[in-house]
């Protein structure tokens, strides 16, 4: 995940996120509870997904990711090649299960004394962004799940982000290229995010009008194993204090969705902003209807949390945030199991059915 003072990129949508919030008559962001209505999504896709996407799964692929940083200077940095390999890895690995991989290039500029990218900047680098879809189902109708492939250069980004990542990537797998889904499922890497939400930026950037239509939401998924778990999910409905981003119509559902299913895991949710700090926020900007999961990066955890949720109070969630100890040892696999599982669901759900988001007409 990306630190912080990349906000800043608030936008009028307050009529978008009302009509969502009509919608899907969600209208609390703090998860105690579920919704009015019912619980969101559903059906055999969703359920067989989240049952059979495992959290040995995962952890071998972050196994993987720290064998390649160990190789290559205990980091996976853009630039780096332990940024290649990981390229590489998940590359290969989702070729070898039938899907059809790309790898575009990005490039990474330098920055000016004012912070502001510089194009064609001495010192500009190229990286790639992974991007592999199921070759069945409407592709006007994507759903996109993406997590960030580099780490910081002090350390092998195993929880940030290698946790989403490697979640991305056992549900791809367990789905399978030619899966059983009425709308196309598509997995992205991205690459920068480190950089400044490098890679997210020039990906929605490069769609056109049309093709922006055709996602029908993004799920983002950046650090969801932290050592000392919070259980937060993206504010979809615009209760929560503190967002700079106003997320589409059609968020709310999401957020509801992933709430739900936390809370049939015995989990209580609660509400994090989109402030832009991680790859949701090119999305959001673009009013494509997003939202996520996220267990906490540096903030400590309030007494009022750790009795929610256990864990130690005044402790960050992750000690080990942008620092040599991300490792395969700074991954809570309780943690990390109930948010594959949340993350696994929605994919299924929302591949097999789209009620309370936008349709494709009404988008952008």
């Amino acid at each position: 995940m990306g630190g912080p003072g990349r906000a800043g990129r608030a936008r009028a949508l307050v009529a978008a996120v009302m009509a969502s919030l009509v919608l899907t008559g969600c209208a609390s962001g703090t998860g105690s509870a579920p919704a009015p209505g019912g619980p969101v999504g559903g059906g055999p896709l969703a359920e067989r997904l989240a049952a059979e996407a495992t959290v040995d799964g995962a952890v071998g692929h972050l196994q993987a990711l720290q064998a390649i940083a160990d190789r290559n200077g205990g980091n996976r940095a853009v630039g780096t090649p332990g940024y290649d390999q990981s390229v590489e890895y998940v590359a290969s690995t989702l070729s070898r299960a039938g899907f059809r991989v790309e790898t575009p290039t990005i490039v990474v500029t330098s920055e000016d004394d004012e912070g502001e990218g510089t194009e064609g900047a001495v010192g500009a680098r190229t990286t790639r962004t992974v991007i592999a879809q199921t070759t069945t189902g409407r592709t006007d109708e994507v759903v996109l799940s993406g997590a960030h492939l580099d780490s910081v250069p002090e350390g092998p980004g195993i929880n940030d982000d290698g946790s989403g990542v490697a979640a991305n990537l056992e549900i791809a797998l367990r789905l399978g290229a030619a899966a059983p889904v009425t709308n196309a499922v598509r997995f992205v890497w991205f690459g920068a995010e480190e950089e400044g939400l490098v890679g997210s930026q020039q990906y929605v950037q490069g769609l056109s009008a049309d093709q922006r239509r055709d996602v029908a939401l993004m799920l983002n998924s950046d650090m969801i194993a932290s050592p000392n778990a919070g259980y937060f999910v993206y504010d979809g409905d615009g209760s929560d204090p503190g967002s700079t981003e106003d997320a589409a119509a059609g968020s709310a559902t999401i957020e509801r969705l992933l709430v739900d299913r936390l809370a049939s895991l015995g989990v209580p949710a609660q509400g994090t902003p989109f402030n832009g700090d991680s790859d949701y926020g090119p999305f959001v900007e673009a009013a494509i209807p997003s939202g996520g999961i996220f267990t906490g990066d540096a903030p400590s955890k309030t007494p009022e949390q750790a009795a929610l949720w256990g864990g130690r109070a005044g402790v960050p969630f992750d000690v080990c945030y942008h620092r040599a100890c991300d490792t395969t040892s700074n991954i809570d696999r309780v943690a990390y199991g109930r948010m594959l599982n949340a993350l696994a669901f929605g994919i299924g759900s929302f591949a097999t059915d789209l009620d309370g988001l936008p349709p494709r007409a009404d988008r952008g």
